[in-house]
C-alpha cells in the first residue's frame, strides 16, 4: 500500500487514500492547528473500530445473519508520557436483531484475535464488550 501525504500548511496534511478517497487531518489550534480535520489519533481508533466492525458484519452474513443494527463505542486510553501511544482501546459492540448469543461473539472473537489487522497493528490492550437488543452480553470474549 503506497500514497502520498501532502503538508497543506500549519499543522494540516491531506491526501488520496489508495482506494482514491480524500483525507484531511489537522491539529487543535492550541498546537498550531485550525481544525480543519481529524487528528491522526481519532483516525486510529475509528480505523480499529471500522476494521472489526467489517469482520463482524461479514462474518455475520456468512452465519444468515442480519442485525437490524449495529453500534460500536469506542474508548481510547492514551499514556501520559510522549510518545502518548493508545495503551488501552475498549469497544462495545450493541446489536439489535434476532441473534442468538453465540454466533454474535464468535464473529468478535474471531474479528479480535484472528481477522482484524489494524489492531493487531497497534501495541495496546483492546478489550470488547457486547450487547444484543439492550441485554448486555453474558460470555467472555
Amino acid at each position: 500500500m503506497d500514497f502520498t501525504i501532502n503538508w497543506k500548511g500549519k499543522m494540516a496534511f491531506g491526501g488520496i487514500t489508495p482506494s482514491g478517497h480524500e483525507f484531511i487531518m489537522d491539529a487543535d489550534p492550541q498546537v498550531g492547528g485550525e481544525n480543519g480535520g481529524q487528528r491522526p489519533t481519532e483516525l486510529l481508533l475509528q480505523a480499529v473500530a471500522g476494521c472489526t466492525g467489517m469482520d463482524i458484519i461479514s462474518i455475520l452474513h456468512k452465519m444468515r445473519l442480519e442485525p437490524s443494527s449495529f453500534q460500536m463505542d469506542v474508548t481510547g486510553v492514551r499514556a501520559e508520557e510522549h510518545p502518548k501511544r493508545f495503551t488501552a482501546i475498549t469497544i462495545h459492540y450493541a446489536f439489535d436483531g434476532d441473534l442468538p448469543e453465540d454466533k454474535v461473539t464468535r464473529a468478535i472473537q474471531l474479528s479480535k484475535d484472528r481477522y482484524c489487522s489494524v489492531s493487531h497493528s497497534l501495541n495496546a490492550e483492546i478489550s470488547v464488550s457486547y450487547s444484543i437488543n439492550g441485554v448486555k452480553g453474558e460470555k467472555s470474549i
